[in-house]
């Protein structure tokens, strides 16, 4: 039987649908499996004509409990910018550093990576846990538990006085960071529907960038101070975010697509009842919303999805079809670290490194973190007109050229006044880009192109990748700016150009386009194995109209016409 397709894909490539059997397990909690898969269809046609604003109107609690949760984020960009920024902060250098000939005190290349370094080797264990507790417990409780370990870690910081104990601290409060970068990204991507998921999860780089405001701030602030107080206080300001946080995620609702996972059905229900903000047979802006057809929909994908994989281990994001969207997802984050941004971790020590005055680097530090959070505001319009791939390779295309005029810049020399502020220039504007791009685009795009089922060990994993390379361009990021390492200075421009044209090269040719697209859609698109550059101009229909699980033709080129049946199970 014929579906018409529900997207808004070109008239020039086709879907249809034939009928299979489904599985018994696809029925809600008062409803039989045709009826399910009659709602789903009914919900996703709701979820596609629901506009921007008819979307946040319906789920705005959904937005305001999104948002909320990310604020968990902003206490780790504080932490990671403070940390970097300690590297350029004069009584943290007297106290922990090596006098150097002219004078003044440096970090060793080594113990500034081995620093940062620690944060990343505690977010790898807490990530990896996090992937088997969170699927266990749920999300609010996971993130309350490592709410309350971040807590107790923060007195290890504050009262350190040796870098070996300031490095144990650092390693530990990584663990309950790792919770945090994958529970507020998934968290967001399932309370809210297609048209907000980018806007909820790119949320999440303005709470890094905000984080990273205040702590420069803060510095900026004690520069005036001569002693230890100067780095101690900033510390001693993470106390303030846990508890009130821990009071709000307790009433915050659970994410229904983990109770239905869970079997939870009733449950579910009641969640997105809080989730969304008028009652269930109301009808407005052009689409009937009804709690039982979206809670069918989560279902049916979720069947759906069982169909195409068998468990939900670690194992299984390397098996079938989820390997493609394994090397996708940990890819797209790995590019975060991949095309430059070091440079911006490391902004205030590599000012001075580029001949800038202590002052003068805090400053523009502050300028930069500002540009990178109106960068993200204005990420959330480009993704609208451009979608998220076009947004992430023209990022990536443009960083690469700023990178490569950096590198030439320094070429002037260190001495050369005009040449210094011309490379801070740049690297604002850099910020800028990276912020309204790469940045905020990959949160999306990481939480949109995993499997529901799969969701948390595959953001896990993704996320843990990042880490692991992160790790490596720590290792080297501090030895191309530290005088007593490689000293390369603004050179490193010319490294970091490389790398970045080589991720805009795999972007181009392996990164889909998941704008617009419910998750059964991009289930299909995947498992049929649709090209990525074809993904935005493929027409999906996931739902036959007899109630049944679907047979998909799909158009992949102007010739060619390839059929493939997702079979249900008897």
């Amino acid at each position: 039987m014929l579906s018409q397709p529900t997207s808004n894909a070109p008239e020039g490539s086709t879907a249809t649908t034939t009928d299979t059997t489904t599985s018994p397990a696809t029925m809600g909690p008062t409803t039989g499996p045709s009826t399910t898969v009659h709602e789903a269809a009914a919900a996703t046609r709701a979820e596609h004509t629901l506009g921007l604003r008819a979307s946040f109107r319906l789920y705005r609690p959904a937005c305001l409990w999104s948002i909320f949760l990310s604020t968990c984020i902003v206490m780790e960009g504080f932490d990671n910018a403070f940390l970097a920024s300690l590297f350029a902060y004069p009584p943290f250098q007297e106290h922990f550093g090596v006098r150097q000939p002219d004078g003044s005190y440096q970090l060793t290349a080594a113990w500034q990576t081995g620093l940062t370094n620690g944060v990343l080797a505690g977010q790898v264990l807490g990530l990896f846990a996090n992937g088997i507790v969170a699927d266990r417990f749920g999300y609010r409780k996971t993130l309350i538990g490592a709410l309350a370990a971040c807590v107790a870690f923060i007195f290890i910081l504050f009262f350190a006085d040796t870098l070996e104990q300031l490095l144990v601290g650092q390693v530990l409060i990584g663990i309950p960071w790792g919770v945090f970068q994958t529970l507020t990204t998934t968290y967001a991507a399932e309370v809210c529907p297609t048209h907000l998921r980018a806007h909820l999860t790119t949320y999440v780089n303005l709470c890094w960038v905000m984080g990273q405001f205040i702590a420069s701030g803060v510095l900026r602030a004690m520069l005036s101070r001569n002693d230890v107080w100067g780095y101690k206080i900033p510390f001693a300001l993470q106390w303030m975010w846990p508890v009130p946080l821990m009071v709000g995620i307790w009433l915050a609702p659970e994410s229904p697509w983990w109770l239905v996972k869970k079997g939870r059905l009733e449950e579910a229900k009641r969640s997105l009842s809080r989730l969304t903000s008028r009652n269930t047979t109301q009808e407005k802006d052009g689409a009937a919303f009804k709690l039982d057809e979206t809670i069918s929909m989560m279902v049916h994908t979720n069947e759906m999805e069982k169909e195409l994989l068998a468990g939900t281990s670690y194992a299984d994001l390397f098996r079938g079809v989820n390997l493609r969207r394994t090397e996708i997802v940990c890819t797209t984050w790995m590019i975060q670290t991949l095309c430059g941004s070091n440079f911006m971790g490391y902004s205030t020590y590599f000012y001075q490194q580029a001949g800038l005055a202590v002052e003068n680097s805090f400053s523009m530090s502050l300028g930069q973190y500002a540009l990178g959070a109106i960068g993200t505001v204005a990420s959330w319009f480009l993704m609208n007109w451009f979608g998220r791939r076009t947004l992430y390779l023209s990022g990536q295309v443009i960083m690469f050229a700023l990178l490569l005029a950096i590198g030439c810049a320094s070429l002037a020399g260190r001495s050369n006044v005009a040449a210094q502020w011309a490379i801070g220039s740049l690297l604002l504007i850099y910020t800028f880009t990276y912020d309204a791009t790469v940045g905020p685009v990959c949160y999306s795009l990481v939480a949109e192109l995993t499997s529901t089922r799969l969701r948390t060990k595959s953001v896990v994993l993704a996320r843990n990748t990042y880490n692991i390379m992160g790790i490596v361009t720590n290792i080297i990021t501090p030895r191309m700016l530290n005088p007593t390492g490689w000293d390369w200075g603004a050179k490193s421009g010319f490294f970091w150009a490389g790398t970045c044209a080589l991720c805009a090269v795999w972007t181009y040719f392996r990164l889909p386009e998941p704008k617009g697209r419910t998750y059964g859609e991009l289930d299909v698109l995947f498992e049929q194995g649709v090209s990525a550059r074809k993904f935005s101009s493929t027409v999906v229909d996931v739902t036959g109209t007899s109630g049944h699980f679907v047979a998909e033709k799909v158009r992949t080129s102007e010739d060619e016409v390839v059929e493939h049946h997702v079979e249900g199970r008897n």
